[in-house]
């Protein structure tokens, strides 16, 4: 037999009223391999083992999970600020209600560049804004953002050897400091700025979409989607009400929930959210009729994302609640994946799996599951 040796480490520390002794300890432990000389087990620290001799395992399982809960609640905290309830409150955009067209910022050609993420969601929104409008690089410019919060100075975004900053930054912190000097806030992308006055324009998703479906940019007469019609402006604006509480918004209020009640509440509000998008979507194509606006273009990012990441990772609705469980809204999701770019306008595996990598608080073993497909979906 052969054998190999391991050490444990132990350390209580004051938790729940209860004064308990800090003790350090390495110990060399033997671990028995087989005849056939495969690696031993790896016993961890063999903590449960000795520490029962001297203290009752009760006491010290309340003692790590109360020290775990702890830090996980202030990472949790530092990812996503919380109200006293434990609910997740997200912090409004800096940079809003400026307009693309006004005299601080002409409707002009090639002046203006947008940063896009493809993770995240708010950057979909602006993405398929681009695609859906036909917008062309000699209309407005586009780098795509790389989600490196290890690398980022500050929140999570940097630039890639190809596609680099055209103002040469090095991460979205290095750009808003350029453009906005003591800017203390956070680096949020989706963010439109204007090259030629080197302001930001907005780091709001809702406005920069709503720019986008009015300015021309340059274009010439070419009919495009017009995704916030008259008729149907008030339509569209109670819908987006209801769509980002219940379900932009509320999938987040579930993953980032650090109490019970409060993530109880975020998922009863998703559930209804798909529900009451299930019964719309019975009696018409779209979310307001029977054209695409944006409503339905708000909508899209957070279904695409949550078969893959907001199910299985947010527990939004429950694990096992998928987007094919709606009937209706599974075949909106099909009409809407089957419009000219919309798949072309994420890659759906690195969007999903950017959740598992970057949210360690949710995912700390770091584990990456297997990728889901679009056939998984039901794309395809």
């Amino acid at each position: 037999m052969m054998h190999s040796t391991g050490f444990y480490f132990c350390l209580l520390v004051y938790v729940s009223g209860k004064t308990l002794i800090g003790v350090y300890c390495l110990v060399p432990q033997k671990y028995n391999t087989n005849d056939e000389g495969s690696s031993s087990l790896d016993k961890g620290f063999n903590i449960l083992e000795t520490t029962s001799k001297i203290l009752p395992q009760g006491l010290f399982i309340e003692t790590v999970r109360e020290s775990w809960n702890f830090i996980w609640r202030r990472m949790m905290t530092e990812l996503a600020p919380q109200d006293s309830s434990g609910s997740y409150e997200r912090p409004l955009s800096a940079f809003r209600n400026r307009e693309i067209g006004s005299l601080e910022f002409p409707d002009e050609p090639s002046r203006y560049h947008l940063y896009l993420g493809n993770p995240c969601p708010w950057c979909h929104r602006v993405k398929l804004a681009v695609v859906l409008k036909k917008l062309e690089p000699e209309n407005i410019g586009v780098t795509s953002l790389v989600d490196d919060p290890v690398k980022a100075s500050r929140g999570g975004w940097i630039f890639s050897k190809n596609d680099k900053d055209p103002l040469g930054s090095y991460d979205l912190r290095e750009l808003y400091d350029k453009l906005c000097p003591g800017y203390k806030g956070r680096c949020t992308a989706p963010l439109l700025i204007d090259k030629k006055a080197k302001k930001i324009v907005s780091n709001d998703s809702s406005d920069i979409v709503r720019m986008l479906n009015k300015a021309k940019l340059g274009k010439g007469y070419e009919e495009t989607i017009d995704l916030y019609p008259n008729e149907l402006a008030s339509e569209i604006d109670a819908t987006n009400e209801w769509v980002y509480e219940l379900l932009n918004d509320g999938v987040y209020r579930c993953g980032f929930s650090t109490r019970q009640d409060a993530y109880n509440k975020a998922s009863s509000d998703v559930t209804t959210g798909l529900e009451l998008a299930d019964k719309i979507l019975a009696e018409r194509d779209f979310l307001c009729g029977n054209v695409f606006t944006e409503a339905d273009l708000r909508l899209l990012p957070t279904i695409l994302r949550f078969d893959g990441a907001y199910s299985p990772l947010f527990r939004a609705g429950g694990v096992n609640t998928r987007i094919r469980d709606y009937p209706h809204l599974f075949a909106w999701l099909k009409r809407c994946w089957n419009m000219d770019g919309v798949e072309q306008s994420i890659d759906l595996e690195n969007a999903v799996s950017s959740y598992y990598r970057q949210l360690f608080p949710l995912n700390p073993g770091g584990l990456l599951p297997t990728p889901i497909s679009k056939r998984e979906i039901g794309l395809e």
